[in-house]
Order: structure tokens, then C-alpha cells, then sequence
């Protein structure tokens, strides 16, 4: 008599087999529609890409506000909305050269249409009454200047401060076609001249 029938066998083939149309390659299971979905909405996020990363120090303020400008109008600002972006992130460099132990950190990228430039420093922090640039400073003032420009210039800005540092955020929305950009209902600023201490203001 065989010891080990052949229906037996079979028997235990058929209960060890994983059922493959039911699972995925190596028996795991199919993804649920949830973690499709998932999956799908990360392929759709808009990549960041990064235009510029450096330290900076005063000698090299000049050569980083060409660089902006270069990488500024790559992505489509033009004409005035060029300008403010362009002298907003200058004031935030050079606020960081000469109130923050004159050295920093800025980061350019751009992002979900919009344009980005990130300013880090290690100085002492902005004093409170000049975080929120809400009054306009005399046509002769020195301090707080450079903030009330930053607020006025780009359609966004974050200013993060303490006594280990500022990180000033300076955005601007990029035009749908490269070349045609629109200030919208933003009051534009000028600065007449570009010495120290600065010209008057003009609106």
C-alpha cells in the first residue's frame, strides 16, 4: 500500500499554493485606490528647482543682485515687477551685511509659479518696531528702510526673527507667459539714487 496517496498530495497543494489572481508578484497584496491616489497626487506636485545657493559676505552683494536679476528674468518677470523683485532681495542682503555681522545665507528657487529667494543670517534679530515696516521712513532716514521696501515691493514676504537670526522669504508670482508680467493693484516704490545714505522716495 502507498503510504502517501496522491489525493493527499494534491490536497496539500492546493491549500499551501497561494492564489496568485488575487495578490500581487510574491503574493503580496494589490495596492487599494486610496494609495493609488497617493501615489498619483506626489507625481503631480510641482518640482521645486533650485536657480541659486551660496553664503554671501559684502564683497559679494553687487555680483549676487546681476545673478537674481539673470535668474528672474529666465523665469518670466519682466519690466517693473523684474525691478522691485530684484532690489527687494538686494535690501534683504545687504540688511543682513550690515546689521547681522555682515554675512549670510540666500537661497533662490522657484516653485508652483511662483518665484522664491530666502535670506538667512546669524545676527541678533530685527527690534520689534521694525519687523512690521508699516510706518514709511523720512526721506533721509537710515534705519527700518530697507524693511518698508521689502513689504512693498513683492506680493508676499515672511520675516522669521530672533536672537539667533533672520530668515527673510521674498515671494513673487510669476506670469503665465514669460514676458508679460502685472503688478495688479500693488503701489509701486522707487528709490532716487543708489548710494548711502539713500536718495528720497518716489511713488
Amino acid at each position: 500500500m502507498d503510504p502517501f496517496p496522491r489525493t493527499g498530495f494534491r490536497q496539500v497543494l492546493h491549500v499551501d499554493r497561494p492564489d496568485l489572481s488575487q495578490s500581487g508578484r510574491g503574493g503580496a497584496p494589490p495596492p487599494d485606490a486610496a494609495a493609488r491616489r497617493r501615489a498619483q497626487a506626489r507625481s503631480e506636485e510641482p518640482a521645486m528647482r533650485t536657480l541659486l545657493t551660496q553664503p554671501f559676505t559684502l564683497k559679494d552683494v553687487t555680483r549676487l543682485r546681476r545673478k537674481v536679476a539673470e535668474e528672474a528674468e529666465r523665469c518670466g518677470l519682466s519690466g517693473p515687477r523684474l525691478d522691485d523683485f530684484v532690489l527687494a532681495v538686494h535690501e534683504s542682503v545687504v540688511n543682513a551685511v550690515e546689521h547681522a555681522g555682515g554675512h549670510g545665507h540666500i537661497k533662490l528657487w522657484t516653485v508652483d509659479g511662483v518665484l522664491r529667494c530666502e535670506t538667512t543670517d546669524r545676527g541678533e534679530g530685527i527690534p520689534e518696531g521694525y519687523v512690521a515696516g508699516d510706518h514709511r521712513p523720512s526721506d533721509m532716514s537710515y534705519d527700518g528702510r530697507g524693511i518698508y521696501l521689502i513689504r512693498r515691493l513683492c506680493d508676499m514676504v515672511d520675516f522669521r526673527t530672533g536672537p539667533f537670526g533672520t530668515t527673510v522669504r521674498i515671494t513673487m508670482r510669476l506670469p503665465k507667459v514669460p514676458g508679460h508680467g502685472a503688478r495688479g493693484h500693488m503701489r509701486r516704490i522707487r528709490v532716487a539714487g543708489d548710494s548711502r545714505p539713500p536718495g528720497r522716495f518716489t511713488a
